[in-house]
């Protein structure tokens, strides 16, 4: 089956597979109903640093954030890792507009953070998964906060749910949309680190706290229930 590794390892393939998917992306957005939650928070956030973001979603809510209005692709630059799952989803981004800077913690950290450190100093924005690449899912790690600091831009967390989904038996339990639901995206408490802080934990914390809230939110609102691992169907959902 050597042909088969092969195949799914070629350019043209994953150019295939990510133009279907993108195609899918928008479709759902075409088709579904969206509500956005707490968009002052947006504006408040965003009037802190003279228009630059540093925004925050769970990994597994990452599907949709593309579409989210406030968001100006072209001086936003997402985070992606360096392995076949970051580089399809990168290239989607891509898709959509958004620039992409390559790494993660475990893969040219050093590298990925010099180069966020000067796309947000430009003026431009970062989209970030705090608990991506691997995980563990919905646990924050520090990247995000350090960046904070280094830059002095606040952190924006955003919660994503829908009503007709499908869970993803991934890492991190990945929600995909379905067309002809209902989308809600949640704004968090913008998250400050300041530039002379010397414990970043009590930030990391906060920022876990805020984007678990936002998504606790937004899941309580389209009635989404994690469903047990294994399963890829969701649980009943609430009437929308």
């Amino acid at each position: 089956m050597s042909w088969f590794k092969d195949l799914t390892r070629s350019h043209a393939v994953h150019e295939a597979t990510n133009a279907l998917l993108a195609a899918y992306c928008r479709f759902v957005h075409i088709t579904g109903r969206w509500e956005n939650r707490h968009v002052e928070l947006h504006d408040q956030a965003s009037a802190m640093a003279e228009g630059r973001v540093i925004y925050a979603i769970w990994h597994s809510r990452l599907q949709m954030i593309w579409s989210f209005p406030k968001i100006e692709s072209r001086r936003t630059h997402a985070l992606a890792s360096g392995h076949r799952d970051g580089r399809l989803i990168a290239r989607m981004m891509e898709r959509f507009g958004f620039r992409t800077i390559t790494g993660s913690t475990s893969k040219r950290g050093a590298i990925a953070f010099r180069e966020m450190l000067r796309v947000v100093k430009r003026g431009d924005k970062i989209i970030l998964t705090p608990d991506g690449p691997r995980g563990p899912s919905r646990v924050a790690q520090m990247g995000a906060v350090a960046l904070a600091r280094a830059t002095g831009v606040p952190i924006l967390p955003f919660g994503f749910s829908a009503t007709r989904t499908r869970t993803l038996d991934s890492w991190d339990r990945m929600q995909v949309m379905l067309p002809f639901g209902r989308g809600i995206y949640v704004v968090g408490t913008p998250i400050v680190v300041p530039k002379d802080a010397e414990d970043l934990e009590p930030y990391r914390l906060a920022l876990e706290s805020a984007l678990n809230r936002a998504t606790d939110e937004a899941d309580a609102a389209t009635g989404y229930v994690l469903p047990p691992r294994g399963e890829t169907k969701r649980r009943k959902k609430a009437k929308s």
